[in-house]
């Protein structure tokens, strides 16, 4: 039988810090004028993969209601790239390099079909240079010494993408807001590009926390102002994104249940910033969320058991449906950034799992793993909406990635000897999320290319 309660509160987060509006600054609204409306079909396409993986999710998802124009892509304009000669023997070499430079983004079908190639002008900022990665990421300060993790860059097959130009992106960010709302995960690709796009000024104070914090762990929200333009870069904690709860047992006892029919109470929040980048899925991985016992609550409701591939959909359901109802898509784009792959090897994290050692990439695509059932809920839940969602679909490309974790270096040295939980699930900065953001990059160029383009013209 359900649990039926009554009595409920929230589990409030911390937003004592966070501004009843945006930061202290002006933000104006995007402007899509330069977007012709013209109705197309979209083709979804589908990515081969390995014989040990099951079909591929679309790379980029764009609801078929969504009206864009194609653009021609020889008006994409030039960027400079640095060359690098490793890149992988089973493309044209010419193609590649022509590609590059043009940053021919327009002809990519597939930005998640690819490799991991060695380019030696990685990393976008040099390690231990950002002040703003939180400890536990910074593995090359806490004494990881093997570079080749920090010098790999995502090549997708048929075309290049640009590397990001971090002032001209922050120029197209001017006045607006860019908001990452979800779990660490997602908190570790909010400081990736807070490294990046700080890196390309030659003034880095400008860029500071508006509360003045250099540890991004204990508070609900963070944002990080860039002076010269007017703009936040901004991190939401909402692991589940939508809402921990409190309820009162019999005993008037309080104990956390999870509200999958209300979205986080952040929402408000975030729901007029320009550009919004979700996740959510590492968590419900978690023992409390896959044994789902007096855990999931609608309503007044608690149900007694649930699994949480069914809780999860329920979740992403109440979260989209909040999004069709409260997001303008004429103002505010939506990202939804895919599962992000973990690697220990001997147990998990809490039963002596470990990564340490792992200095290579996998390269045999056959030693790639199944995915889990969450994404094809993902997926499903992307097809329904009404609102345009582009999908950064990392879970391919990070499955690559094993040897892109703080495994022990997320202690210094000294602290490591009596820390044996290792960090696999989590990536080093500069690393890996630093491609998430080059393909974020990539995307909006795809998608709001028209108008990027007339920001960089100027």
């Amino acid at each position: 039988m359900s649990t039926h309660l009554t009595q409920t509160k929230p589990k409030m987060a911390s937003f004592k810090n966070l501004p009843r509006e945006a930061p202290a600054l002006v933000f104006a609204a995007p402007s899509f004028a330069a977007i012709t409306a013209v109705s197309v079909t979209l083709l979804l396409f589908f990515v081969t993969f390995s014989s040990r993986a099951p079909p591929t999710l679309p790379p980029v998802i764009f609801n078929p209601q969504l009206v864009i124009s194609f653009y021609d892509s020889s008006a994409i304009p030039s960027f400079s790239v640095p060359q690098s000669d490793t890149l992988d023997s089973t493309e044209n070499g010419e193609d590649v390099i022509q590609a590059e430079r043009n940053g021919d983004v327009q002809s990519c079908v597939d930005l998640f079909d690819g490799m991991w190639v060695l380019d030696d002008s990685l990393p976008s900022y040099l390690p231990g240079s950002c002040p703003f990665i939180d400890a536990a990421f910074d593995c090359h300060t806490n004494g990881r010494r093997d570079a080749n993790y920090t010098k790999l860059r995502w090549q997708p097959k048929g075309c290049t993408i640009p590397r990001m130009n971090g002032r001209k992106m922050l120029e197209f960010l001017r006045g607006k807001r860019l908001a990452f709302v979800g779990d660490s995960l997602n908190r570790n690709m909010w400081e990736s590009l807070v490294c990046m796009l700080r890196n390309s000024l030659t003034k880095k104070s400008t860029v500071f926390e508006a509360s003045g914090r250099r540890e991004f762990k204990a508070e609900s929200f963070y944002s990080f102002i860039f002076t010269e333009y007017n703009c936040s870069i901004e991190f939401f904690r909402s692991p589940f994104l939508v809402q921990q709860w409190e309820i009162q047992d019999s005993s008037g006892r309080y104990r956390e249940t999870l509200r999958l029919d209300k979205v986080d109470n952040s929402s408000e929040k975030y729901r007029d910033a320009d550009i919004i980048v979700f996740n959510s899925g590492h968590w419900w991985t978690h023992e409390k969320t896959s044994k789902g016992l007096n855990y999931y609550q609608e309503g007044d409701t608690v149900h007694p058991q649930m699994s949480s591939e069914e809780a999860y959909r329920k979740a992403l359901t109440t979260w989209a449906q909040w999004i069709d109802a409260n997001i303008d898509p004429d103002r505010t784009q939506v990202i939804f950034r895919g599962y992000s792959w973990t690697h220990y090897s001997g147990g998990q994290w809490n039963s002596g799992g470990s990564c340490d050692g792992e200095i290579q990439p996998i390269t045999d695509e056959r030693h790639l793993a199944h995915y889990p059932a969450l994404i094809s809920i993902l997926d499903s839940i992307l097809l329904e909406m009404k609102t345009p969602v582009l999908y950064l679909n990392v879970t391919r490309m990070t499955d690559y990635r094993k040897d892109g974790h703080p495994s022990v270096y997320r202690y210094p040295e000294k602290e490591r000897r009596h820390n044996v939980v290792q960090d696999c699930s989590h990536w080093c900065l500069p690393g890996v999320p630093d491609s998430w953001n080059e393909l974020l990059y990539a995307m909006l160029l795809q998608r709001l290319g028209s108008e990027i383009r007339s920001v960089q013209s100027e």
